[in-house]
């Protein structure tokens, strides 16, 4: 999009676009999402930026009204395999924030001084200011929804110190925590929840455009394995949990499924939504990379606009997305556990976690077990096909993480005994979020590109092909 063409999409507050691109006004030193509902502004006060990291770093705040930092992220980082969308992908699971921007240039397998001028070169900011945007957004969340204590939340949202999270909060939203707490939206006021070990911390996940929750729950109750994860409650009012293993500690996730049609966002001229969630976490850093891996289990980020006009303009699948439109392609919650799950197979995956799970410390539930590493397996069970994988996960010889090459994993999950083509597709499709997959012995032809992995889901959906 050229900017008369963004300016036109401001002026229709078009929320296809929410999240693909932010405007600032020069005149009033505020940055906003495309569907703001305040005022047009006049054209030539308008600045355009990729990110919202961008627009603070050239001195813009964010608006009250329309909350641009709390919109789904691009949808480009999903699609794309460059270095730029891997490491946005990197960013979004808390890599800056655990390992600096060196951790970060290690695990693209470029310099930090590249991974800055190409970053900074397409999206205006580098890895830190990224990071930091992201970390301002958690904070500002958890400042207007939660009772959490401003110390707790600086270092939940990924600060180092609460010096850092003042000064970031200053800078972002122009206001001191407590302000900015004090002026939460009135359903933020109102809603606020204390936080309590045993509910968890409560947040909202935003989507763009229609969401088919039923056939995302459908699938993660068909797959669900007992002890890490279970979906509860009559459809279309469910809720899924399940364990999760992050970088300090562990956690216990509860979504909830939404019924009805999407709510519309104030003011836009499109629908879109959010889904319920609570997080319990043994160590409240964990928060950002959870929340990051929620995303992309549930395919938050997606683009519904784009698929379903892309795969509606075909004869075979216009019908399926009619029926079905937004429907999304889950991700995975833990890559390297779903790599295992894919090649074990669903009662292979129970006993594992029943021998070699890590056991909580108070079951939830039916939730008794977080689901184990590949080292631990590769040491226990070597031999046989997933003897094999978990090796060579442990080993780092197949890399799975939010910022691994599609290609490469591919081609490694391939190398290895045990392995099939159909599930080395399935492992791109889900663990590494390829939205372009087509699985071998599926008819799906070019022209569903780069949305093959959509029209998998349409098929499936559609009874045309198993899960």
């Amino acid at each position: 999009m050229d900017e008369d063409t963004r300016y036109e999409t401001v002026r229709s507050r078009d929320a296809r676009f929410d999240g693909e691109f932010f405007f600032a006004v020069r005149t009033t030193g505020i940055y906003c999402r495309p569907s703001c509902p305040a005022m047009t502004p006049k054209r030539h006060n308008v600045r355009f930026f990729a990110t919202a990291a961008a627009a603070q770093g050239s001195g813009f705040r964010a608006c009250r009204r329309c909350r641009p930092d709390a919109v789904p992220g691009s949808a480009d980082w999903n699609v794309r395999a460059d270095v730029v969308g891997r490491a946005m992908r990197l960013i979004g699971d808390g890599v800056v924030d655990r390992e600096g921007v060196a951790g970060l240039a290690a695990r693209l397998g470029y310099s930090a001084r590249q991974v800055q001028r190409q970053l900074t070169a397409e999206l205006g900011a580098g890895p830190v200011a990224l990071a930091r945007a992201q970390r301002a957004h958690t904070a500002r969340v958890l400042l207007q929804t939660t009772d959490l204590a401003v110390t707790g939340i600086a270092f939940a949202s990924g600060f180092a110190s609460v010096r850092q999270f003042n000064d970031t909060v200053r800078a972002v939203y122009a206001a001191t925590p407590s302000e900015l707490r004090a002026t939460a939206p009135r359903g933020g006021r109102t809603s606020r929840r204390a936080v309590t070990p045993a509910a968890g911390i409560p947040l909202r996940l935003a989507h763009r455009g229609q969401y088919q929750a039923g056939a995302v729950f459908d699938l993660l109750a068909h797959e669900a394995v007992p002890g890490v994860e279970e979906v509860s409650g009559p459809p279309g009012r469910r809720t899924y949990r399940r364990t999760m293993r992050l970088p300090h500690g562990t956690g216990i996730v509860a979504v909830d499924e939404r019924p009805g049609a999407p709510r519309a966002v104030p003011g836009a001229a499109h629908p879109g939504g959010w889904l319920d969630a609570r997080l319990q976490l043994t160590d409240p850093r964990d928060l950002t990379t959870a929340v990051g891996r929620l995303r992309r289990l549930f395919d938050l980020d997606a683009d519904p606009y784009a698929v379903d006009e892309r795969l509606g303009a075909d004869t075979r699948l216009a019908p399926l997305v009619a029926a079905r439109p937004g429907l999304r392609s889950p991700g995975a919650a833990d890559p390297e556990e779903l790599a295992v799950r894919a090649l074990a197979g669903p009662a292979e995956a129970e006993r594992l976690v029943r021998r070699y799970g890590k056991v909580l410390d108070a079951p939830s539930g039916s939730l008794t077990h977080v689901f184990p590493e590949p080292a631990v397996l590769a040491e226990a069970e070597p031999d046989g096909p997933p003897g094999a994988l978990t090796g060579a996960l442990a080993d780092g010889v197949v890399r799975l993480d939010p910022g691994a090459d599609r290609d490469d994993a591919e081609h490694a999950l391939l190398a290895l005994p045990g392995m099939d083509a159909r599930t080395a597709a399935a492992v791109r499709t889900r663990a590494l979020g390829d939205p372009d997959v087509a699985p071998p012995g599926v008819d799906v032809p070019d022209s569903w590109r780069p949305w093959r992995s959509y029209a998998v889901q349409h098929l499936r959906a559609a009874g045309e092909l198993e899960w």
